[in-house]
């Protein structure tokens, strides 16, 4: 029989799960959440029937705590290794993993609690960072698609009566920047008109940047802005001229779109933007970029710390 390796401790061993989360939670020592003290030495580990494991005592204040307080896995069921396990799959998965793959991977006894575990790993996949794209000598490509089956609606004769053409609404447009060769930041808006599209483009691309786009009016105007705006013309045919392309904006969209009808079939609106941000926090953390499935799981697990997602809170707009 094989010897069993760390990783299968880690997702099927509740103490080896444990304390691999504790180090990745507290690199330098353990750290009360209620009085802020730091070090080993400095809380106690409660043992025995009456306690749960992982349970420890501050020395200082007294009171109890476990490393999954002031994170998404808090107060939840589940067994930590299940979500770690969880957390594995969902970012090892290139165009994600489905609520119900999840429930037969992880034996969970209800869909609802797998879809629930999913979006919470979502909201820990959040990037928190301000810093732009791109920068001097970088080049910043920006393009926009729709996520779904568009929206129709008869046009209108000043009658009242209908045109025998129809309408596109501008529904369910998501926003991508990415730096070639390195990050993405990925946007779900209500609207992309050219007020909300270059507000986003003028907020997270560094001025020194080179912008590429396609010939969209939504850009026009983004010169004044950057060190440069090149575009190619999609509707002439014109993909690439010189290192003039949208190529790497398109890619990230062609993965999103294959994950997103492939493996989640259906998404409402208000949860869009949750699978924005799981796709995007792929990009970022790609094999290319020299990060492996091990080293994005804990890039995610650490993402875990200071965010909470209750239920409720997951059937809310999430803007």
């Amino acid at each position: 029989m094989a010897k069993a390796t760390i990783s299968d401790l880690i997702y099927h061993d509740e103490d080896a799960a444990r304390a691999h989360f504790e180090k990745l939670r507290w690199p330098d020592g353990r750290v009360c959440p209620h009085c802020g003290v730091v070090g080993d030495d400095q809380s106690t580990l409660l043992q025995g029937k009456s306690h749960r494991p992982g349970l420890y005592k501050c020395k200082p204040c007294g009171k109890p705590f476990t490393a999954t307080i002031g994170t998404v896995y808090e107060d939840s069921k589940v067994p930590l290794h299940q979500w770690l396990l969880a957390t594995h799959l969902m970012c090892a998965s290139k165009k994600g993993i489905s609520a119900l793959q999840l429930q037969r991977e992880l034996a969970l006894g209800s869909y609802r609690t797998a879809w629930f575990m999913a979006h919470r790993i979502r909201e820990a996949m959040i990037d928190t960072t301000t810093e732009p794209l791109g920068g001097e000598g970088k080049i910043v490509e920006a393009d926009e698609t729709y996520y779904g089956k568009p929206a129709v609606s008869p046009m209108k004769r000043t009658d009242g009566s209908d045109f025998k053409k129809t309408k596109r609404r501008n529904s369910r447009p998501v926003v991508a920047l990415v730096e070639r060769g390195g990050k993405a930041k990925v946007f779900h808006v209500a609207v992309a008109d050219k007020e909300a599209v270059q507000k986003i483009v003028a907020e997270n691309v560094h001025p020194a940047s080179r912008l590429h786009t396609d010939e969209s009016r939504l850009y026009k105007g983004a010169d004044a802005l950057f060190v440069s705006h090149e575009t190619v013309k999609h509707s002439a045919g014109e993909y690439a001229r010189g290192d003039v392309n949208t190529n790497s904006a398109e890619g990230f969209f062609g993965v999103f779109k294959k994950g997103m009808k492939g493996v989640y079939q259906h998404c409402s609106e208000k949860h869009l933007n949750r699978y924005v941000t799981e796709f995007g926090f792929r990009h970022n953390t790609r094999a290319k970029l020299g990060i492996t499935d091990t080293m994005r799981t804990d890039l995610a697990i650490i993402g875990t710390v200071g965010k909470r997602l209750t239920y409720r809170r997951t059937d809310e707009a999430y803007v």
